[in-house]
């Protein structure tokens, strides 16, 4: 009895170490693809930041592109602006220079009639 009981215990023994070993080995393979996986995520959240970095520093030159192109465009109508105003000036001096001359044509032609 004593002799089957020493043996189902080494037998147990065996069975024991045999399990904590596949333990062992289920949570070094586990801990092993936690780290794959965290090194994934890390290389991901790196390619993620640098696409941002990227994408920030892009819009930032096509927003300064635009501030250039709103700011010569505003130069631009300012002066248009003052071209009007020159052009209208011009034309109303033209105008009293044309009154003046038909005023001076019509009294010449009645000094001519008379």
């Amino acid at each position: 009895q004593l002799h089957l009981t020493t043996s189902e215990k080494n037998e147990l023994a065996r069975s024991l170490e045999m399990v904590q070993n596949q333990l062992q080995e289920k949570e070094s393979e586990i801990k092993r693809e936690i780290s794959e996986h965290k090194n994934r995520l890390l290389q991901a959240e790196r390619e993620h930041q640098d696409a941002l970095t990227e994408a920030n520093q892009k819009n930032k030159v096509e927003i300064e592109a635009c501030h250039e192109k709103i700011s010569s465009l505003e130069h631009f109508i300012t002066s248009q602006k003052l071209e009007i105003e020159h052009l209208k000036s011009n034309k109303e001096q033209l105008n009293n220079s044309l009154k003046e001359a038909n005023q001076a044509l019509g009294e010449l032609l009645k000094a001519k009639v008379r």
